[in-house]
């Protein structure tokens, strides 16, 4: 417990949006238990946003097969046939 009495908040500048942060000595002792050496270059604000993974956009497409409306997670190109999951297991399922 000797190195958090020597510890001390420090206020930094976010290299990213300008603001400034502090890095409060719980924040420090976290980052000693886990070897880290740096301090952070960016807010907790933009930590967090850089770790959120991108939202998921489902494309409304017809089979080219059955002809049933679906979703896809890809853009669907025009010289392309999209299946449905019914029809796309078919069509890979091997044949005896």
């Amino acid at each position: 417990m000797a190195v958090a009495e020597q510890l001390k908040n420090i206020e930094l500048n976010c290299v990213n949006c300008g603001s400034d942060f502090v890095f409060t000595i719980e924040e420090q002792e976290f980052f000693q238990s886990k070897g880290f050496t740096n301090v952070p270059k960016s807010c907790p604000g933009c930590r967090a946003k850089r770790r959120q993974k991108p939202s998921r956009t489902d494309w409304h497409v017809t089979c080219a097969d059955c002809g049933s409306k679906t979703t896809v997670p890809f853009v669907p190109r025009q010289h392309q046939p999209v299946f449905c999951r019914a029809c796309f297991v078919k069509r890979k399922a091997p044949s005896t």
